[in-house]
């Protein structure tokens, strides 16, 4: 296939070699693993809010915001 004055080859595919440099010229070195005594368990504290609480009277919050 010809593209202006140069030429793009689409039938060969990178070899794994050529898309691991790929991936490292575009994205560097991965950070340093994090020691397992360095690493602590985490917890939800509060459940998920998807939308804040009702101001007033619940069929005039649904009115002024468009909900049935």
């Amino acid at each position: 296939m010809r593209r202006g004055s140069a030429m793009v080859d689409v039938g060969q595919p990178f070899t794994d070699d050529e898309y691991a440099f790929l991936r490292h010229a575009r994205f560097g070195e991965l950070p340093a693993a994090t020691p397992p005594e360095e690493r602590s368990a985490s917890a939800e504290t509060d459940p998920r809010r998807d939308r804040p609480e009702p101001a007033g009277e619940p069929q005039g919050w649904d009115l002024r915001h468009g909900g049935i």
